[in-house]
């Protein structure tokens, strides 16, 4: 194990990992690795931190990736393949709480027995997965147990997590990156109504996929490059939309179809970029090339058709595209062929920082397959959404996008954003010919206006020329409007500035007992709850809130998004995931995102806004005794960057494990007068992001009333009818 694992398990910073190393000479010794990047034997690792009460820190996703590490089995010997753990993982997931723990404890011999049958009972959700028994051997005991634990103590997929970047070993190198959900809702939403059957030729891990399916897809299709990627979509999928209709499977979606027939209802795909091997010269000839034969450099354009080609007519495909797809000039041919037929109904810019990677700013393609004697297409909507800074009174930013070392944020208003994007495009899609420009957001472009010697698609070329047609007295009613709310906001963030009600800790920071959740919740201080995937509540978990009739339709739902964003709960019981038995929020309860990671806030205390909403899947709801600690003070203490740091597992996404934060052990009356301070931090926060977003937006529009003419500088008059020309002498 690394020495970050090492902190990981003994819940303290690398830091003081580094300290232990050089102050006592009883530490461990390097068995492997380089000088520079050790590595640790776990048991001798364990038997140090257990004399020094470290042991116990360790979560189970932890617990699973050391196990790995050390008794984990390899993908090249013989019977030995990964696939079987990630069946295990649904086989799992299917259990109740309370026999997953019986299983845990079962003795080696008993438990290798008990996964074999439980992996031959799900051998059908994960394409090409070996249909006889597999064998487990009682060496790979402690990850079985490691594996069934994980799942019980933090669900099904944190374990794939794990497993996923087990295998994977090195996102950078494999080009495996999660698409954040808020942007995978937002791709999945420009697709009009709910379609019957979606296919997403480079699924990942399925997240796209599993957005279609909280709109009420039923007929999931995925292909995927990475075979380890491709099962751990189809078990993903498995968990959270069991009652979907879900085939993956793992080839080169350009150069091996597995769906040569199929034509869906709408493509959702966030394809690899930049691959210059994608099958140029075997796949000349190829009959998917309706709109031309793409570059080699074009192998954005290659999916694009490929999409296009899968589609019924009539049906949507929703892309998540580089900038360059839209100008290079080795694309231009099959741009102008597209934008011609009718086939490109939409491009939109999006901010950088809103999926990997962080540092483009990536668009979105909106397609739509041409039926014979269709409506003919007069023009292409083009959204420059890549600063949108949301509403002038809005909710707090949040943040989606962040580098791993988190040198590298973009904070980003998904509320704003959607808003923004959807509503423009629902109001072109609805009547594309009397579909009116929104000045610096939107513009109808007609085809003969495009069709040009290069046909650039950039929507912050095409958008932004659209300024000059603003009606001067409207742009200035909403700067008037705009410098007003800053003012407001301005002085709202003095207020909050001049909190004075603090003091210097002395020559030392005080230092406190802490207990962790786990052990405040077993004392009965608090209560810890969490949405349970679907699978297992029809089997009688017992975990939530509610029960068989309670009323929870029509409820709104609590994401970990929401919580970042700062917006009220927006997302919808009636999708995949909800159910009866899901938590109810009630004022009070302290929420915790799941997933660590972005700029935002990582913790709430729920308020009339989130009393009665429902709580999401990956959020945890923490319940206190309001007898014996203090909302808010809990809260401060939660959301603190260490805290959350030594609680987090994982690489590619850091999943937050509840029950390792740490609470300090303080009176009543204390924990009160630390409330009250983390309240006003709080109000600090929440003003000083009004008034940025507000400055942010109030520079937008006088800079672009300037430079479009609506707005004069001061001591200038208007000359409408004789403008001057002022000599460049």
């Amino acid at each position: 194990m690394t020495a970050a694992e090492i902190s990981r398990i003994a819940g303290v910073t690398r830091a003081t990992v580094s300290n232990w190393r050089r102050r006592h000479d009883d530490f461990p010794e390097p068995s492997g690795g380089t000088e520079s990047s050790p590595l640790y034997d776990l048991g001798t690792v364990r038997d140090w931190l257990a004399v020094r009460g470290h042991a116990s820190a360790a979560s189970p996703a932890e617990e699973l990736r050391a196990m790995l590490r050390l008794h984990g089995r390899s993908s090249s010997d013989a019977g030995d393949d990964p696939t079987e753990l990630l069946l295990l993982v649904l086989a799992a997931a299917r259990h109740s709480a309370d026999e997953i723990r019986a299983i845990a404890g079962l003795s080696d011999a008993d438990l290798a027995s008990h996964a074999e049958r439980d992996r031959a009972s799900v051998s059908d959700a994960v394409p090409d997965s070996a249909r006889e028994l597999v064998r487990f051997s009682t060496q790979e005991a402690p990850v079985l147990r490691a594996l069934y634990t994980c799942v019980r103590e933090e669900g099904g997929q944190a374990a794939l997590a794990v497993l996923a970047e087990w295998e994977l070993e090195d996102s950078a190198a494999s080009g495996a990156y999660r698409t954040p959900e808020p942007l995978t809702d937002l791709l999945a939403g420009l697709v009009p109504r709910s379609p019957a059957r979606v296919l997403d030729p480079a699924c990942g891990s399925g997240s796209l996929l599993a957005a279609a399916a909280r709109r009420g897809t039923d007929e999931l299709y995925g292909q995927e490059l990475l075979p380890v990627q491709a099962r751990r979509s189809a078990v993903s999928l498995a968990l959270t939309s069991p009652t979907a209709d879900v085939t993956i499977r793992s080839a080169d979606s350009l150069r091996a179809d597995a769906f040569p027939d199929l034509l869906a209802d709408a493509v959702l795909c966030n394809p690899p970029y930049g691959i210059r091997d994608w099958g140029h010269d075997e796949l000349a000839y190829d009959p998917r090339w309706a709109y031309g034969v793409p570059a080699r450099a074009e192998s954005e354009l290659a999916w694009v058709q490929h999409a296009l080609a899968h589609l019924t007519p009539g049906g949507y495909a929703v892309m998540l595209l580089p900038p360059a797809t839209a100008g290079r000039a080795s694309g231009r041919r099959v741009r102008a062929e597209l934008v011609r037929s009718g086939a490109l109904r939409a491009v939109v810019a999006l901010p950088v920082g809103a999926a990997m990677p962080l540092h483009v700013g990536l668009q979105i393609w909106v397609l739509q397959r041409p039926e014979p004697g269709g409506t003919e297409r007069k023009s292409v909507l083009f959204v420059d959404a890549a600063e949108t800074s949301g509403d002038s009174g809005g909710s707090t930013a949040g943040s989606h996008g962040r580098t791993r070392g988190g040198s590298r944020s973009a904070a980003l208003d998904w509320t704003g954003i959607r808003r923004r994007v959807t509503g423009a495009w629902q109001a072109f899609a609805g009547s594309p010919d009397t579909f009116e420009d929104e000045p610096g957001l939107a513009r109808a472009v007609g085809i003969v206006d495009l069709l040009d010697e290069v046909v650039d698609l950039t929507p912050a070329r095409l958008v932004r020329a659209s300024r000059a047609e603003a009606d001067p007295a409207v742009l200035s009613a909403e700067v008037a409007t705009t410098r007003g709310a800053l003012v407001r906001a301005t002085e709202s963030l003095l207020r909050a500035a001049g909190y004075e009600e603090w003091g210097t800790a002395g020559a030392t920071a005080r230092q406190w007992r802490t207990a962790t959740a786990s052990d405040l919740a077993r004392g009965g201080a608090l209560t810890l709850l969490r949405t349970v995937p679907e699978a297992a509540r029809r089997r009688g978990s017992g975990e939530g809130q509610g029960g068989p009739g309670s009323d929870v339709e029509g409820r709104p739902v609590l994401t970990g998004s929401d919580i970042a964003s700062g917006s009220g709960p927006t997302g919808d019981s009636t999708k995949p995931g909800g159910g009866d038995s899901t938590p109810v929020i009630a004022a009070g309860d302290v929420l915790v995102r799941g997933i660590a990671g972005g700029s935002g806030p990582m913790v709430r205390v729920a308020g009339a806004e989130e009393d009665g909403a429902l709580l999401g899947t990956q959020v945890h709801l923490f319940r206190p005794d309001p007898a014996r600690l203090d909302p808010w003070f809990l809260a401060g203490f939660l959301g603190a960057d260490d805290n959350i740091a030594g609680a987090s597992t994982g690489s590619t996404a850091l999943n937050v494990s509840p029950g390792r934060l740490r609470v300090p052990l303080l009176p009543l009356e204390e924990q009160r007068r630390y409330g009250k301070a983390f309240r006003r931090v709080h109000e600090l926060r929440q003003e000083a992001e009004r008034a940025t977003r507000l400055a942010e937006e109030t520079a937008r529009l006088l800079a672009g009333g300037l430079t479009g003419g609506q707005l004069l500088p001061s001591g200038e008059t208007a000359a409408p009818d004789s403008p001057k020309d002022t000599p460049a002498d």
